[in-house]
């Protein structure tokens, strides 16, 4: 690929926002669109190129807006309509485009359709959902389980049926074997894109396609015909970007989703190398140890899967995982450190790298005591669950506070003044109380801060192509502490070393990446040269244009 065939959406840089907790405007304890208009500064100064939105709909927010009322309309706790209109307007005056997350898998129970599905069977919205009978015993008509916890099957008793929440009971699977139903989500995402949005992220996107009496869900046998054929009916000839996510994709079905020629996504959102260390009974809630050899091997597999065709998107922190640098990084003594070579690491590869709210600043896990501080509908389903099958209180509140989602989702950190910034009122879930400490405006005033080095990242993104269209060299793969690539792009060369152990590391440099030059990025002092044995600072982390590959 050359610069020529890029998409704007290959050199940019993407940032997730999660409405509720980045700025409150009123003083409600809820962040809102106003909120986010107020700080578009920010993020125009940060050097992103779109803004990944999270659900901002008319919602009885069970699951935080990813439970839908209302796709046309805006939860009032986030403003009106038109403040969405003038975020977009305000966003793109700066450079910068709205996506909108786009949930269609499922919807809320409180949606106009499901209200008269659930009433009738003679409703035409009743085939909107999936609705199965009893089981002869006149249970579920499964065992399939929900994955907020509990059974996936919800009984109506106004139509004697059950209904399919693969989440749960307030998020009913919508049914996309029905064409009327299809026409309604292409006809809303037509709506919104003729409203000026720059494309979509679809949540959990490869479970449409279910063929729910075989017990498949994910990667169902209709997934990629619903794909090409919203494409087709919504996509195609927009100058966009679509990324889907995908629990379930492989290196093995990536380009299913995303290859040039499939017409159906520009990126998927996989994680591999998140399940990879997840306990096969408990999940998340009971990890497993972290292994870098492990690591590494999942993110050169599919920087090797996408190499000539499809594309990565590069991310380890988002609304339903851990902080990064608590996870992978050192949140305390080395937390500055970690967090700009975890940066170095992943904005450097091949793919659009996304920043999730608050990484630009090192934010961290926060440590709750009482399961009534979580406030995720996942967390505390899974806390019935598992406390129920013998795992103690303590035990399952150290794998939510090492995993849960509720750590992402504390309020963004603006200032070390009374609620962090984020309001003059109660937030809706407490903020981390490291915020004196870690915030925007302390490191913002740091020239060598994490805001800065992020800075320093996006703008060689913009700024040399070897970063976006080169191809990406695995080195020293079976390290055990540190992770290392080169990138190369004719006769460029980009060298990029990363320890991951809070150690001193000595590393021999392999011969593929021998040689001096310009260093680019680091978080330590400047090296002009790598060769032979040398010594890595804790956490330390660099790239070298290598003028003289040797």
């Amino acid at each position: 690929m050359t610069t020529s065939d890029m998409a704007w959406w290959q050199a940019a840089t993407g940032y997730q926002i999660y409405p509720r907790s980045f700025c409150d405007s009123n003083g409600d304890g809820i962040g809102d669109i106003p909120g986010i208009i107020s700080k578009l500064d920010h993020l125009a100064d940060l050097g992103i190129g779109f803004i990944w939105l999270s659900p901002v709909y008319a919602s009885p927010m069970a699951d935080n807006g990813y439970d839908i009322a209302d796709y046309r309309a805006i939860a009032r706790e986030f403003g009106t309509l038109e403040d969405m209109d003038h975020l977009i307007a305000a966003a793109r005056a700066r450079g910068i485009g709205i996506v909108m997350d786009l949930v269609v898998n499922h919807s809320s129970s409180e949606h106009a359709w499901f209200k008269r599905a659930r009433a009738s069977r003679d409703a035409p919205e009743h085939e909107y959902y999936i609705w199965r009978n009893p089981a002869p015993d006149g249970g579920p008509p499964s065992s399939h389980r929900a994955s907020f916890g509990g059974s996936a099957w919800t009984w109506e008793p106004a139509v004697g049926r059950y209904y399919l929440g693969h989440f749960s009971p307030g998020q009913p699977d919508l049914n996309w074997q029905n064409p009327a139903l299809r026409r309604e989500i292409y006809k809303m995402m037509t709506w919104w894109l003729d409203r000026g949005i720059a494309g979509f992220r679809m949540d959990v996107i490869s479970l449409i396609g279910k063929d729910v009496d075989a017990g498949i869900y994910e990667e169902g046998p209709y997934l990629h015909g619903f794909l090409q054929e919203m494409h087709h009916e919504t996509l195609a000839g927009r100058d966009i970007v679509t990324i889907g996510e995908s629990w379930s994709v492989s290196t093995g079905t990536a380009l299913l989703y995303c290859g040039r020629d499939r017409a159906e996504l520009d990126m998927v959102f996989q994680f591999n190398h998140v399940t990879a260390f997840e306990d096969p009974e408990f999940g998340k809630f009971r990890p497993k140890p972290f292994d870098l050899v492990r690591f590494k091997q999942v993110l050169f597999d599919w920087q090797r899967a996408l190499a000539q065709d499809g594309w990565n998107a590069l991310f380890l922190s988002n609304h339903d995982l851990p902080r990064q640098v608590s996870k992978y990084g050192d949140d305390g003594r080395y937390r500055v450190e970690s967090a700009k070579m975890l940066a170095t690491v992943m904005h450097l590869m091949r793919g659009t790298p996304f920043i999730y709210q608050g990484e630009e600043i090192g934010m961290t896990n926060t440590a709750f005591t009482r399961i009534d501080q979580f406030r995720d509908v996942e967390t505390l389903g899974h806390y019935v669950d598992q406390t129920a099958r013998g795992v103690t209180v303590g035990d399952f509140l150290t794998g939510a506070n090492a995993n849960g989602r509720d750590n992402a989702r504390t309020p963004m950190q603006w200032d070390g003044g009374p609620q962090a910034g984020f309001t003059t009122g109660t937030p809706w879930i407490e903020i981390n109380p490291n915020h004196a400490t870690v915030n925007v405006e302390a490191d913002r005033a740091d020239p060598d801060g994490i805001f800065a080095h992020y800075q320093q990242l996006n703008r060689l993104r913009r700024e040399m192509p070897v970063i976006v269209t080169g191809a990406l060299h695995p080195m020293a793969e079976d390290h055990l502490a540190v992770l290392a690539y080169t990138r190369t792009d004719g006769t460029t060369r980009v060298a990029v070393v990363a320890n991951f152990s809070g150690d001193a590391v000595d590393f021999d440099v392999p011969a593929g990446m021998e040689g001096h030059g310009t260093c680019l990025v680091t978080n330590y002092a400047a090296r002009a040269a790598i060769r032979g044995r040398i010594t890595l600072s804790p956490y330390e982390a660099f790239a070298i244009l290598q003028s003289n590959a040797e």
